[in-house]
């Protein structure tokens, strides 16, 4: 007979939490134990760790450091944990997220069950309409700056066990190794790359920006993605009063706004015609600014403020073409290429597509020409003759619309 534990926890909860790792994937962390690994002896593995969080005796291993490229240039610092604790997170984020959905607000978007960035562009595409100006800001190195104590507080008000506590306050104090192998201490913060950050900066962001913004603010529109924000504004002075406010707010709570993309934007289009430096902005892959948009009533030309997949967005797609190399890629058959990229076309269609798609044309242009470089490749009578490569797959394009799935999609690019 077992001894009775401290903590009361299901034993359903650890198989569930396997499950859910399990789908994403990911790396092992500071143990180079993987999945796969983790996963012969699965049953074992499972009980071990639900043996030691229902007796209070789980300390959790230190989190590894990986430092990724930012899109927009630096670095960032993921925190991978190990499988088992990534396991482990999981059953407390399983019971505590219910929880704290409870009191989340509708316009916070990032990280949430059932919530998706498309529904917060949306949303946005219509306050513009409505409202002039919008003070989009950007909260600097969320991740790294979160109070613990602050967080703490949170917590405590919505975790409905004890060990739930417990345990989230044992992962915001879990050493992170450097890539070098030394061990660096936390005293504030939450690793971006951990299971239960997302829901941690959600609490933490709901209590210093939306809670506030409901009490302080109710009459202002806002929509929040994890670390970046939208308040939209009547006027400009409205705009620049928030901007103040927020930022004593933040600063109150230990955050800082980033200086460089924190910005007033004016919403110009064909009514809204006054000057003003910034008249457009980057958000969740979108930029917003005045484009050309017919009326469907008489057909008139006119200048909307609208999203449409941003620059950067475009870049990184097209980055992803290069890096993998398709072009080189002459052992297999355009079908398998087709079978291989289909998934990654598609959700680019899926997501960037919902607005504007037309301005994804070049994304589907370079993506063709590599494809052209890939046909002078395999084929000796196609090699060095781009002309005749081109008409190749656009010829290929025709006869088999539904090879591609932009091609499918009707979005089928230019091939030269």
């Amino acid at each position: 007979m077992e001894k009775t534990k401290p903590f009361n926890i299901p034993k359903l909860l650890f198989a569930q939490a396997y499950k859910l790792v399990a789908a994403n994937n990911g790396v092992g962390g500071v143990d180079q134990q993987s999945l796969a690994d983790f996963a012969k002896d699965l049953k074992g593995n499972l009980y071990k760790l639900w043996n030691r969080m229902s007796s209070g005796s789980y300390f959790p291993p230190a989190v590894k450091a990986v430092r990724i490229p930012k899109k927009t240039g630096g670095e960032r610092t993921l925190g991978i944990p190990t499988v088992s604790d990534r396991v482990a997170q999981m059953v407390v984020r399983l019971t505590f997220e219910p929880e704290v959905e409870k009191v989340f607000l509708p316009d916070s978007y990032g990280y949430r069950p059932n919530k998706s960035a498309l529904e917060a562009i949306g949303v946005t595409r219509q306050r513009c309409w409505r409202d002039d100006w919008v003070l989009e800001f950007d909260i600097k190195g969320l991740f790294d700056n979160i109070s613990h104590e602050l967080l703490m507080k949170a917590v405590g008000k919505h975790a409905q066990n004890r060990w739930e506590t417990l345990y989230i306050k044992r992962w915001l104090t879990a050493d992170m190794q450097n890539p070098e192998g030394t061990l660096t201490e936390r005293t504030c913060g939450t690793p971006q790359g951990g299971v239960i950050s997302p829901v941690l900066s959600n609490v933490f962001l709901h209590y210093t920006f939306d809670a506030w913004m409901r009490k302080n603010q109710p009459g202002s529109r806002w929509c929040r993605y994890a670390d970046d924000g939208l308040v939209h504004c009547k006027t400009k002075q409205q705009a620049e009063v928030m901007l103040g406010e927020l930022t004593r707010r933040f600063k109150e709570c230990g955050l800082t706004l980033h200086p460089d993309k924190t910005k007033i934007v004016y919403c110009r289009d064909e009514k809204r015609k006054r000057e003003y430096p910034n008249t457009k902005f980057d958000f969740l892959g979108y930029t917003y600014r005045a484009r050309r948009s017919k009326n469907s009533k008489d057909n008139s030309i006119f200048a909307n403020f609208t999203p449409a997949v941003s620059e950067a967005a475009r870049k990184a797609m097209r980055a992803t073409t290069r890096e993998h190399k398709v072009r080189k890629q002459t052992e297999l058959s355009l079908k398998e290429i087709a079978q291989k990229w289909n998934p990654i076309l598609q959700g680019w269609i899926n997501y960037y597509g919902e607005y504007n798609r037309k301005e994804l044309d070049p994304v589907w242009r370079h993506f063709n020409k590599t494809l052209v470089s890939w046909a002078m490749r395999k084929y000796k009578l196609l090699h060095k003759r781009k002309t005749k490569a081109s008409a190749y797959i656009r010829k290929t394009c025709e006869k088999q619309r539904n090879l591609f799935a932009h091609w499918r999609a009707g979005m089928q690019g230019v091939f030269v």
